[in-house]
């Protein structure tokens, strides 16, 4: 093989997978019944443009343990996005900068419970509470972004 041949090959290797994934469904798995995250859902498939597969997933746990996501991080649906993980109501702008830098050592982002004004959980008449949203991964766990007072 030429060494332009190769280098051509490699150029088009480098471009395919974001093309590919760019086209990609999210997948969403969340505890059976819940309503927030079809709110939230809702959100991230306009924002990013996919079809987002709901998936009712009883045995979150195993879910949870096979892409890394601490238990203390745990909330109502755990989305899967170009191989990383989001749980709970993490904020669009912040997925997509994860996403867009794809940090050493973090594997997603967590928003853990439920709280009130967050994506998917806005309520009128009802102030938000302050919430952080926690990078994990094999480097552990550090506060990505705060939202709210």
């Amino acid at each position: 093989m030429t060494r332009p041949f190769r280098a051509a090959i490699a150029a088009i290797l480098m471009v395919l997978p974001a093309t590919a994934m760019a086209a990609v469904d999210i997948a969403m798995h969340r505890d059976p019944g819940c309503g927030c995250c079809e709110k939230w859902a809702a959100q991230v498939r306009q924002q990013f443009g996919r079809t987002v597969q709901i998936i009712d997933d009883a045995n979150r746990v195993a879910f949870h343990r096979r892409f890394g996501v601490p238990t203390q991080l745990a909330s109502c649906h755990t989305a899967i996005i170009d191989g990383m993980a989001f749980e709970g109501h993490v904020p669009i702008a912040d997925m997509k900068r994860v996403l867009a830098q794809h940090p050493q050592g973090v594997r997603g982002l967590a928003v853990a419970g439920m709280p009130m004004g967050s994506p998917g959980m806005e309520v009128a008449g009802v102030k938000p509470q302050a919430y952080d949203v926690i990078a994990f991964g094999p480097s552990g766990q550090r506060v990505y972004a705060r939202h709210g007072s």
